[in-house]
């Protein structure tokens, strides 16, 4: 039992920081995507009125020093919210506008992977105490029930436990990273935390929290879909072995291999977090916003709220605002964390296998 909870826990980890690593620039779109706030109808249209305004101050004073350094302040002012309008009219345009925005103003490769070590210690984290709760949980339900087969209700019943267990180190994490990937000063993951720490506290590291009251069932629901197909596939693969092998084919006993083939795992990663990702959009977009629009605000409002705003400004569009890069993002890293995980866990339960393959034949040789 400890073997399999420390095969499920070591292939997940594993898992999860490959694939975060591999698929980090998504992640940075998908955050600031989500981020952006309702842009205004024409880039150009609120620089025109700061400059009408400048225009007008200026023809209203006297020549100086002064209005020319006034005069530039509004001009860098003008460029930075003209700037500003662009980035959020390329969020509702999709990820290749904004990848491009940032690509040429923002330095080229080098801002898609910033925070890429910190997400990489959260996903790691995040990965490894959820399936470490909820292997332990589902043994604990396997024993309580005296029963293996765990229905789907039972199942997201645990994944959402599981899912609460973890938040308390690693929504933190979330937070400095989230912080660093919107922030547009650069600053590095310290200063920022100690920023987040002295304006907010300890509170200021779960800002958001309230959206796991929904966004829990996302992990939930994933790996439920992919554990519950997984026992089709798997029982279809017994089936068909045993009938093959009783059709003279083999007289040996089959030992079954009770994992998915690489590809298997994929596509079933793929299909899971969709499923997934399509249920609870909404809510994680609103926590995005929490950690990053509203994170100096004095009055937040509340996640239902929030919603609420995103619809009644764009529609459904509104609610999935970034939906393309996390979708993306979020598939092929699925797949490729659970791809790994199968591929891992089968090597650790391979290891542990035979290490107690050999302490048996130890036993039995000093007993001869």
């Amino acid at each position: 039992m400890p073997e399999r909870v420390a095969s499920e826990v070591l292939s997940a980890m594993v898992g999860g920081m490959f694939s975060a690593s591999a698929l980090y620039p998504l992640e940075v779109l998908k955050t600031r995507m989500q981020a952006e706030a309702k842009p205004s109808s024409n880039p150009q249209e609120e620089t025109v009125t700061n400059e009408n305004s400048s225009t007008a101050s200026n023809n209203a004073s006297n020549n100086g020093d002064n209005n020319n350094d006034e005069t530039e302040s509004n001009s860098t002012t003008n460029e930075k919210q003209t700037l500003k309008n662009q980035y959020t009219h390329a969020a509702t345009e999709g990820m290749s506008s904004y990848a491009s925005l940032m690509y040429q103003h923002e330095g080229g490769i080098a801002p898609f992977y910033a925070g890429v070590g910190t997400s990489a210690v959260q996903s790691a984290t995040e990965k490894a105490l959820y399936f470490f709760a909820y292997t332990f949980l589902k043994n604990g339900y396997v024993n309580l029930t005296g029963s293996s087969n765990i229905g789907t209700i039972s199942n997201l019943i645990l994944g959402c436990m599981a899912e609460w267990t973890h938040l308390p180190v690693t929504l933190p994490i979330d937070c400095v990273t989230t912080a660093i990937q919107t922030d547009d000063k650069n600053r590095g993951a310290f200063v920022l935390l100690g920023n987040i720490l002295s304006e907010k506290g300890i509170g200021g590291f779960y800002k958001g929290i309230q959206a796991y009251t929904v966004l829990c069932l996302k992990p939930a629901i994933q790996y439920t879909v992919y554990e519950q197909v997984k026992k089709i596939v798997l029982a279809t693969r017994r089936v068909n072995r045993a009938a093959a092998a009783g059709g003279g084919r083999s007289s040996a006993i089959v030992v079954e291999d009770e994992s998915l083939g690489a590809a298997e795992a994929f596509l079933l990663g793929m299909v899971a977090r969709v499923v997934a990702t399509m249920l609870t959009y909404p809510y994680l977009r609103a926590k995005v916003m929490l950690q990053s629009t509203y994170g100096n605000a004095k009055v937040k409002p509340t996640i239902p709220q929030m919603i609420s705003e995103q619809f009644s400004e764009g529609g459904v569009w509104g609610l999935y605002q970034g939906i393309g890069p996390e979708l993306t993002r979020g598939v092929f890293s699925a797949a490729l964390m659970m791809m790994v995980k199968e591929r891992i866990g089968v090597m650790v339960r391979a290891l542990i296998d035979g290490r107690e393959e050999q302490q048996k034949q130890l036993i039995n040789n000093r007993g001869r």
